[in-house]
C-alpha cells in the first residue's frame, strides 16, 4: 500500500502542520446585550456565562476580552424606556439625544479608539411595542420601504457616535442601499456594512429574544426573514445586498447553514461572517452541563466547521470563553 493518508495524523505535530482550516482569535465577534443607568447587570437564564450589562460594566468587560484576543464586539440594545409603532428611541434618546447603543458605542470609542471594532445590530424590533422588525400597517403587515428611512436614522445614529461597522438585521428589500445612501450621504462613506444578508426565520433565535426582549407580540417573520428550505434565494439575496454596497455578507444561522456558508463564499470575494445564534450556543450549553458532550471539543469543532465552510468573521456567544480556557488550540 504506497497511499497510507494515515502518514500525516501520527503524531499532533504532523497533524498542526497538515491542517487545512485555523482558527484565529482575530476571526471572532462576541455579542453583548446593553442595558440602561449603571451598574447593571442581569442574568440570561437561557444563555449560561452571558449577561445583560450597562454602558459602565460592558466598558470594563470588553476590556477584558480585549486582552483575551477578543478585538470585536456586536451591540444589541435593550431598551426600558417607552416603545412605539416607529421605534423612536431606535434612533434618538431621550430628551433628542443619542440612544442607548450610540451612547455605548461612543463610551468604547472613548475607551479603545480604534484598538476594539464596535459593530452594532440596525433592526427596529426591540424598540417596537409589537417586536416585529419594521412599521406595520392595519393588518399587520411590514411596510417595507417606510421602514427603510427609520433604519437608516438608526444607522446614523450609531455611525455618528464611532462605530465601525453597522450591520442591518431587519431583512426588509433594499435596506443596504438606504443606509449606503444615508452615510454616504451625512460623510460617514467610511463606515462599513455587514449585512444579515441570509437571515432565515430560524427556530433556533428563542434564548436570544428573551435576552433582547424582541418577541414578536403576535404572528411571526417568515414573511420577510428567509425560508429554511431556499439556499438558491440565500444566494440571490445576499448578492444583491453586494450590489447595494455591502462590505461583508452574514448567514444566520450558522450550523445548520452550512450549506449556504459555503455557497456565498464561492459566489462572492467579499468577506463572509455567520453567526452561531443563540440557540446553538445554548443547545452546547445544555448538553455539557449534563455530561453529555466535551464542551470545548464541541465550541472548537462546531468553529472549525464554520471556518471550514468558508466564514472568515465567527459571530458567537462562545469567543470570550473559548480563549479564556484556550479552546482554540
Amino acid at each position: 500500500m504506497r497511499l497510507r493518508p494515515r502518514r500525516l495524523r501520527r503524531t499532533p505535530a504532523l497533524r498542526a502542520a497538515a491542517a487545512e482550516t485555523r482558527l484565529d482569535p482575530a476571526q471572532l465577534i462576541q455579542p453583548h446585550f446593553v442595558l440602561p443607568g449603571a451598574g447593571a447587570r442581569q442574568e440570561i437564564p437561557s444563555m449560561p456565562g452571558i449577561e445583560r450589562q450597562s454602558i459602565d460594566l460592558l466598558v470594563s468587560q470588553i476590556g477584558r476580552d480585549r486582552d483575551l484576543g477578543v478585538r470585536s464586539v456586536l451591540l444589541f440594545g435593550v431598551p426600558d424606556g417607552p416603545k412605539d409603532a416607529r421605534a423612536s428611541t431606535a434612533a434618538a434618546g431621550p430628551g433628542g439625544g443619542p440612544p442607548l447603543v450610540a451612547e455605548a458605542v461612543a463610551a468604547l470609542r472613548r475607551a479603545y479608539d480604534d484598538d476594539v471594532v464596535v459593530m452594532t445590530d440596525v433592526c427596529l424590533c426591540a424598540y417596537t411595542p409589537h417586536g416585529h422588525c419594521g412599521v406595520l400597517d392595519d393588518r399587520g403587515e411590514v411596510l417595507n420601504d417606510e421602514t427603510l428611512p427609520l433604519l437608516a436614522a438608526m444607522a446614523l445614529a450609531h455611525a455618528r457616535a464611532g462605530a465601525h461597522v453597522v450591520a442591518p438585521s431587519d431583512m426588509m428589500d433594499g435596506r443596504v442601499g438606504a443606509l449606503r445612501d444615508a452615510l454616504d450621504g451625512a460623510g460617514l462613506s467610511a463606515v462599513s456594512i455587514m449585512s444579515y444578508a441570509a437571515k432565515f426565520a430560524s427556530s433556533y433565535y428563542g434564548p436570544f429574544r428573551e435576552a433582547a426582549g424582541s418577541a414578536p407580540g403576535k404572528g411571526d417573520r417568515k414573511g420577510y426573514q428567509m425560508d429554511p428550505r431556499n439556499g438558491r434565494e440565500a444566494l440571490r439575496d445576499a448578492l444583491l445586498d453586494e450590489a447595494e454596497g455591502a462590505d461583508v455578507l452574514m448567514v444566520k444561522p450558522a450550523l445548520a447553514y452550512l450549506d449556504v456558508i459555503a455557497g456565498l463564499r464561492a459566489a462572492t470575494r467579499l468577506p463572509v461572517a455567520c453567526y452561531n445564534v443563540s440557540g446553538e450556543y445554548s443547545m452546547v450549553k445544555a448538553a455539557a452541563a449534563q455530561g453529555w458532550v466535551d464542551e470545548s471539543s464541541v465550541v472548537r469543532e462546531n468553529l472549525l466547521a464554520m471556518r471550514r465552510a468558508g466564514a472568515d468573521w465567527l459571530i458567537t456567544y462562545h469567543a470570550r470563553e473559548a480563549l479564556a480556557q484556550g479552546w482554540l488550540s
